[in-house]
This record gives C-alpha cells, sequence and structure tokens, in this order.
C-alpha cells in the first residue's frame, strides 16, 4: 500500500507517520495478496481534538472510517479497529455469499486494483448551488451488497448498477431504519 498522508492544523511527523503507516500495515494480513492501492490519510486538530479520516478505494469495495479523540494515537488504534471491522464483516458477507452460489471461496482476495476516481467540481446553476460533483465508476452488484457498502460508508444512500438488471438502482435508509431500493421503470 501507498500511504498519502497530510496534515490540517497538524505538523505529520516522521514518528507519527511511521506509526500509522505500521498501523494500518496489519489490515494486509486480510488480503492474500498485499493491496496496491492508495491510502489517504487526512490528521486534523480542532480545539483540542484530534481527528483522523482514513479512505482506502479498492475494486468492489471503499474502506472509510473517521474518529475523534483528545489523543491523536488514540484516534489511529480507534480508526484502525473500524476498517478491521468492516474488513471482517465484508469478507464474512461475500465468503458466505459465495458458499450459496458455489463460487471460490476467495473472492475477496481478488480486490487489488483501486477504481474509485473522485473529482471534484464547482459551480453555479440559476439559483441552485451546487458545491462539489462526485465522478466514480458503478460496479454491478445486488442490492445486500449495496446497503452493504452504504452502511461501511456511513452514507443514507448508495447508487450502484444492479447485477441483474444492467440498471442503475439507488438504495436508501429509510426514518424507520429499514431500507429501500429505487429501480426506473
Amino acid at each position: 500500500m501507498k500511504y498519502n498522508i497530510r496534515g490540517e492544523n497538524i505538523e505529520v511527523t516522521g514518528a507519527i507517520k511511521s506509526y500509522i503507516e505500521k498501523k494500518i500495515s496489519k489490515l494486509e494480513r486480510y488480503f492474500q495478496t498485499p493491496p496496491t492501492t492508495d491510502v489517504n490519510v487526512n490528521l486534523s486538530v480542532y480545539n483540542d481534538e484530534q481527528e483522523i479520516e482514513v479512505t482506502i478505494p479498492m475494486p468492489n469495495l471503499l474502506l472509510r472510517a473517521e474518529e475523534n479523540h483528545v489523543d491523536l494515537y488514540a484516534a489511529i488504534d480507534l480508526v484502525v479497529d473500524k476498517l478491521e471491522r468492516q474488513i471482517r464483516k465484508y469478507k464474512t458477507k461475500i465468503n458466505r455469499k459465495t458458499r450459496q452460489k458455489g463460487a471460490p471461496k476467495h473472492v475477496f482476495a481478488e480486490m487489488e486494483q483501486d477504481l474509485i476516481h473522485d473529482q471534484e467540481d464547482e459551480f453555479e446553476d440559476e439559483g441552485l448551488d451546487i458545491v462539489r460533483t462526485k465522478r466514480f465508476d458503478l460496479k454491478p452488484m445486488d442490492s445486500e451488497e449495496a446497503v452493504l457498502q452504504m452502511d461501511m460508508l456511513g452514507h443514507s444512500f448508495y447508487v450502484f448498477t444492479n447485477a441483474d438488471s444492467g440498471d442503475t438502482n439507488v438504495v436508501y435508509r429509510r426514518h424507520d431504519g429499514k431500507y429501500g431500493l429505487i429501480e426506473p421503470n
């Protein structure tokens, strides 16, 4: 993994950088072959509270976690724990699904190239103030996998390509805690 560590209102020292790399590199044990992806780490300090945000884009999966704490090293430990839980949850779900379908057991090990492209644009359009545009490749998946991705990202909706129909669908979290699916006619 290649590390891109940035600091906002904090100087990223060699000790902090090596601690982050050491902790995040422990995630490689969950992969059959080490992923060759960029790890984006953003550190920031606001009012004596340290915040760390880690994003690891991979094919079929975007790992993302953020944590706040008064101690930076404790925040790093907490964010790595969060990422480990996401990987274990996703790996268990994929392995269970592939066993049911009779496919190979180690589907998760095939995820080693980064695909998600994030591009930000700012523009105005007749009264509408769109401040950010995101572009990314839609991966074919079923609605269960899309809900899992949405939960791991901590978002309230997720756009994906339905593997069965090939249409663009949206899953979303309802106010009652259940999930909804939007499909085109």
